[in-house]
């Protein structure tokens, strides 16, 4: 069986060949074997309280030093005065559809096998948003108009991507769990075919996969003298991933009965899934609180679309919390641009829920939820250095993001015009910079100066 791509080693070593790749060919502003110091901000590490005039030293894409004024800097470090302004992590996002994914098509209403990985586009312009957004770690899903529409794929914006495996957070894409599997229950998955007509016929599909999951795992493991291993099966590789713990389940649904039905086939099959939208969470959310699982939200601040999306309440956040639910916020891109993320546990502290736990779910929390909380998240040592520079405090509306750092590179600047746009420009704005952002020629790619 593939190993997990959370597996700390196993990261590390991504990250550091990936760290190589990008100082070859990136043009680096500023070179990463020597420390930069970001000094005088109220840096939030999230994993603690706030650190009024912080420090944060980072170095070699990681974070090496987080404390108050008196933390020193290293000798012959860069040191960047971010006085007047908020420091904090990159944000994360659980759920994005940028790039356009595809998962299964519709012979059929379960694809396991299916990866969005082979179909993102790193060059969309919707990466640019993220960043100017603040976002840093997405999760890249195929749409929930299937049961199991495929593999999602876990993604870093580093800087200057050449191929999709330039931001992959796993080592091996052909080896390796690098994503989650996306799930849905609901109306989407069942309003059209190869989809059932019923939510009852939509589980007992799911269950009877995952039945055969097990059966096929109990083939590949039977170590009996003469025993035959079954023959490769893409399907139930990715769903003996789940079965094993290696692959996280996001799973599409905003109904509390459909929640429930989730939260059953965990029990059943021994896997822990993240709930995605939870429109109707709250009215579960001890149930869901007792089962282990997080919720991540995707905020409706406009109501009106699907009708299993009438039970949203702009309190879900306070409830959740209160019950003891793990919580995130999630852009679902486009139905909240990626620019607007602190959107949402702002106007849900205004609604009840605490600041700490706010702030949390679009950091720490989604974090966990996708199996990343070792390495993103919290401004700690030995974590990621990816950091977001804002104009004032993040759960303000006219707050920007002034800055967004990756692994210890800046990857977009408001004074810069080019990154502006992006960050104040309609949702076409790169067709208007194709002279800006596409170069033809191969010295524009080998000098790095392709966006």
């Amino acid at each position: 069986m593939r190993s997990p791509s959370n597996h700390p080693d196993s990261r590390r070593v991504a990250a550091q060949r990936l760290g190589c790749c990008l100082l070859l060919f990136s043009g680096a502003l500023i070179a990463q074997d020597s420390p930069i110091a970001f000094v005088g901000a109220e840096v939030l590490p999230i994993a603690g309280d706030p650190i009024p005039n912080g420090v944060v030293v980072v170095q070699d894409g990681r974070i090496v030093a987080v404390g108050g004024a008196a933390t020193a800097v290293p000798a012959g470090a860069t040191t960047i005065d971010v006085a007047g302004k908020v420091l904090m992590p990159g944000l994360v996002d659980t759920h994005s559809h940028i790039g356009g994914p595809s998962g299964g098509d519709s012979s059929s209403a379960i694809h396991p096998e299916t990866r969005a990985l082979d179909a993102v586009d790193v060059r969309s312009d919707g990466f640019w948003r993220a960043r100017a957004g603040g976002l840093t770690t997405l999760n890249v899903m195929p749409g929930s108009g299937l049961l199991m529409s495929g593999q999602t794929v876990h993604l870093k914006l580093r800087k200057d991507p050449r191929t999709i495996e330039d931001w992959l957070l796993c080592d091996d894409p052909i080896a390796e769990v690098c994503g989650s599997m996306k799930m849905a229950n609901g109306t989407n998955s069942i309003r059209q075919p190869p989809a059932p007509g019923t939510r009852g016929k939509s589980a007992a599909l799911v269950r009877q996969k995952y039945v055969q999951a097990q059966e096929y795992r109990d083939k590949l493991r039977d170590d009996r003298a003469g025993a035959t291993p079954p023959a490769r099966d893409l399907e139930m590789e990715a769903l003996v991933e789940v079965l094993d713990g290696e692959r996280i389940v996001q799973f599409h649904s905003h109904r509390h009965n459909d929640i429930s039905t989730l939260l059953r086939l965990g029990r059943e099959f021994g896997f822990t899934p993240v709930i995605q939208h939870g429109s109707e969470a709250w009215k579960v959310a001890d149930q869901i609180a007792e089962a282990g699982v997080g919720v991540s939200l995707t905020f409706i601040d406009a109501f009106g679309g699907k009708e299993e999306a009438l039970g949203w309440t702009m309190e879900s956040g306070r409830l959740l919390e209160e019950a003891g639910v793990d919580v995130s916020f999630n852009t679902d891109d486009g139905i909240t641009d990626s620019r607007f993320l602190l959107r949402a546990p702002a106007i849900s502290v205004r609604y009840g829920m605490s600041r700490q736990k706010a702030l949390e779910g679009v950091t720490l929390a989604p974090a966990r939820q996708l199996g990343l909380a070792d390495r993103v998240g919290s401004l700690e040592v030995g974590k990621d250095a990816d950091l977001v520079i804002l104009s004032g405090d993040p759960l303000s509306v006219y707050t920007r993001v002034e800055e967004t750092w990756v692994e210890g590179e800046r990857v977009f600047d408001l004074d810069d015009p080019e990154h502006r746009r992006y960050a104040t420009g309609g949702y076409d704005v790169y067709r208007n910079l194709a002279d800006v952002h596409v170069h033809d020629s191969a010295a524009a790619i080998e000098a790095g100066e392709w966006r």
